[in-house]
């Protein structure tokens, strides 16, 4: 069995789930750091300083003033803008992750080497962050490589993390732990921007230029990464035995065969995969909010960069307390209603993005707290309820499903936004537009019988659900 032994001395339990904790404080560091704040305008940057050496080597055709619009650049025999370079990497990365995913969760499953996994997810995930360090001049194409590859490192390494919970942590507890871990990965990740962006701020004081700034900066990320995994590492622990004795190549040929497998019972656990697909809708909804705030603030209401940055840290920060307020909600109310409770708070937020005022930088910083609040705690109550749903034995491969899904689904929040804004030309309904996502969420979560699907999945259902 996988699921945590209620049996198990207390003292113990407690040692891993606090280390486990810590993985969500080292690795936010980068999407919230390195794909959020910096590495997109650093890259697009790099890359139009290769458009425009390009330009003076063969001519006016490629970068004639300069700017983004004009900077063409090549990959693999495709033209197009420098400014585009970020929003294609973005997609090449998300296609990679769908395809690679699946399969590790399937040999973390076949092998149980969960914990030699994560260390060597982790280390070479930091390893290729610091490495950004090198991007530099016109070599933008490093840069597209080692965010691919950091990427990869990153969600799989997050799907073996997850796995770790059923197994850490006995029904009653998930709720509380996985909320604790979301809670502290915001924290984490809050206070190395914070650290990273006075760096940057303050980067003449210091004698570094702004790219040297934001090179150092990709260090600290990798550093942090790296540093805080040491933790998790040295109290995790093997809690099952192997599903095969395949080494190497063999394993992972061993797990694309386990994946089949799983994937054709699947099938049968039909209330598991109705929760995911109901989670799949709100949390696009959720990504979405957080993913064009900045440019809802910028376009729609005309604040400056250094309100925006300002609002970055206030959903940081806010979101730790968010994140453990839910885990307290939880615990008297169960998963699943304060799940509803929180989208009923989304639904309410968002709409109050509609009426924020142009300029009013105070409205703003309000709907920021507001996000923060549900931001972390939605979905941790998300994780921690689907652990509750997954077959004894193939936690990593649900999880990367769950992963996958996410990623896979990504794409239709942003369409309606971005569709919304064309066909209306106001952000304001475009960003009431993605109430929708909240409302069917909510709606499908009504008719979704946890404690059956719990039961249906062979594990121990909790007190509170």
């Amino acid at each position: 069995m996988s699921v945590a032994d209620s049996t198990a001395p207390a003292v113990d339990r407690k040692r891993e789930q606090r280390g486990w904790t810590w993985y969500d404080w080292a690795n936010s560091v980068f999407p919230t750091s390195v794909v959020t704040v910096f590495l997109s305008g650093y890259l697009t940057a790099v890359a139009k300083e290769a458009a425009i050496a390009d330009t003076a080597r063969n001519g006016p055709n490629a970068c004639a003033d300069g700017s983004l619009t004009q900077c063409d650049i090549s990959l693999f025999g495709a033209h197009f803008p420098a400014g585009s370079l970020w929003g294609y990497l973005l997609s090449i990365a998300t296609v990679v992750q769908v395809v690679v995913l699946p399969v590790m969760g399937a040999v973390a499953d076949r092998t149980q080497n969960k914990r030699r996994m994560l260390a060597v997810l982790a280390f070479t995930g930091s390893a290729a962050t610091i490495a950004l360090a090198a991007v530099g001049g016109d070599n933008w194409h490093l840069g597209v490589a080692l965010f691919i590859l950091g990427n990869i490192c990153y969600g799989a390494s997050v799907v073996v993390y997850y796995a770790f919970l059923p197994e850490i942590a006995t029904p009653d507890e998930r709720d509380a732990v996985s909320s604790r871990g979301w809670a502290f990965g915001y924290l984490g990740g809050g206070l190395a921007l914070a650290v990273q962006l006075a760096l940057f701020v303050g980067h003449d004081a210091i004698g570094l230029s702004e790219g040297a700034a934001v090179r150092v900066g990709f260090v600290l990320s990798g550093l942090w990464w790296a540093g805080f995994t040491l933790i998790p590492l040295a109290r995790l622990k093997r809690h099952q035995e192997p599903h095969g004795t395949e080494t190497g190549t063999g394993a992972i040929t061993a797990g694309f065969a386990e994946l089949r497998q799983t994937m054709r019972q699947a099938r049968m656990f039909p209330l598991t995969l109705a929760f995911l697909a109901t989670y799949l809708i709100y949390t696009d909804g959720i990504a979405t909010v957080a993913n064009v705030s900045a440019q809802y603030g910028r376009d729609e209401l005309k604040l400056d960069e250094t309100v925006l940055i300002t609002t970055i840290l206030i959903v940081q920060f806010v979101a730790f307390f968010g994140g453990l307020l839910h885990g307290r909600a939880a615990r008297a109310w169960g998963a699943k209603r304060t799940i509803m409770v929180s989208l009923c708070v989304w639904i309410v937020v968002v709409t109050a993005a509609f009426f924020v005022q142009a300029g009013q930088q105070f409205q703003f910083y309000g709907l920021a707290a507001g996000i923060g609040i549900v931001l972390g705690g939605t979905n941790a109550l998300s994780r921690s309820l689907f652990s509750q749903m997954i077959p004894p034995g193939r936690e990593a491969q649900y999880f990367s499903l769950y992963e996958v899904g996410e990623r896979s689904t990504s794409w239709l929040g942003p369409l309606v936004f971005a569709g919304v804004g064309q066909a209306t030309g106001s952000f304001r309904l475009a960003i009431i537009s993605l109430v929708a996502f909240f409302v069917i969420g909510f709606v499908l979560m009504i008719f979704v019988p946890v404690r059956r699907a719990i039961t249906a999945s062979g594990n121990p259902v909790p007190v509170k659900v």
